[in-house]
C-alpha cells in the first residue's frame, strides 16, 4: 500500500463533482474489463450529492455494478438522515441496478446488530474496487469520529457500531478504517469552507482519523482549491 494521500486542487465545487464521476466512470470500467463486476462503496453527506446525481448519465453496464456503504446513521429506513435513502434518490432509484446488488446497512435494527449484520454481508468482499469518502469539520470521515475507536488496529472487526458520535444521531454504524483501506482506489471529496481546518489537519500530519485510510494503490483526494490557500508550499497536484 502507498503512503500519504495524492491532493488534487479543484477550481470549485463543480469541477470537483465531474472530475470525481470521470474518476469513478474510469474505475468502473477498469473493474468491469478486469473481472466483470463493479463493487463500491458509497459515501454519505452533502457533497457527493451531486456527483451521485451526475453518475446517472454515465455509460456503463449497471447489472455488474455492486454498491455498499461506508456508514449509516442509526434511524429508521427512509428517514431523511439516511445515507441510503440520499444515495437511492440521487442515484439509485433512476438506474437499472438490480435491487439485490445494493447492499445497504441495516441500521434500523441498532448499532450493534447491524455491525455484525453487515459484517457478514461483507464477507464476500475481498477489495473494493473503489471507496468514496469524505472529510467532515472535525477530520472525521465516514462515522469514524476523534476519540472514538477507528478500528484501524490489528484484528479490528470490519463493521463497528458507533454510540455516543458527537454528531446526531448518536448511534451509528461504521466500516472500519482497515476495512475501508481494502480496496484498489480511495476516493476523497472535500468541497466547503467549514473543511479548511481539517485539510490543514491533515496536511500538517496530524492524526486525524480521514488519515487512517490508505487504499491498495493509493488515496486521492479532490479538494476545492480555495481550501489550499492558506499553504505557501502546498504539494504539486499529481
Amino acid at each position: 500500500m502507498r503512503n500519504g494521500p495524492r491532493w488534487h486542487p479543484m477550481r470549485d465545487a463543480a469541477a470537483l463533482e465531474d472530475e470525481a464521476v470521470a474518476r469513478i466512470s474510469h474505475a468502473a470500467a477498469e473493474a468491469l474489463a478486469r473481472q466483470g463486476r463493479f463493487r463500491i462503496a458509497l459515501a454519505g453527506g452533502n457533497t457527493p450529492r451531486n456527483v451521485y446525481r451526475k453518475l446517472v448519465g454515465l455509460r456503463t453496464d449497471w447489472s455488474r455494478w455492486a454498491v455498499y456503504f461506508g456508514d449509516e446513521r442509526c434511524v429508521p429506513v427512509n428517514d431523511e438522515q439516511r445515507n441510503d435513502r440520499m444515495a437511492r434518490e440521487t442515484l439509485l432509484d433512476r438506474l437499472p441496478v438490480p435491487a439485490g446488488a445494493v447492499h445497504r446497512i441495516p441500521a434500523e435494527q441498532g448499532a450493534a446488530d447491524a455491525a455484525r449484520a453487515y459484517g457478514r454481508t461483507l464477507v464476500e468482499v475481498d477489495l473494493f474496487d473503489l471507496v468514496l469518502l469524505g472529510l467532515g469539520e472535525d477530520g472525521h470521515t465516514a462515522s469514524l469520529f476523534p476519540g472514538h475507536d477507528r478500528g484501524d488496529a490489528p484484528g479490528s472487526p470490519d463493521v463497528l457500531a458507533v454510540f455516543d458520535a458527537p454528531k446526531p444521531p448518536p448511534e451509528r454504524v461504521s466500516m472500519s478504517a482497515a476495512r475501508l483501506s481494502r480496496a484498489r482506489r480511495v476516493l476523497f471529496l472535500v468541497a466547503g469552507a467549514s473543511k479548511r481546518d481539517a485539510v490543514r489537519q491533515w496536511r500538517a500530519g496530524e492524526d486525524i482519523p480521514a488519515a487512517s485510510i490508505r487504499g491498495v494503490e493509493g488515496v486521492d483526494v479532490l479538494v476545492e482549491a480555495a481550501l489550499l490557500q492558506d499553504w505557501s508550499n502546498r504539494p504539486r497536484r499529481e
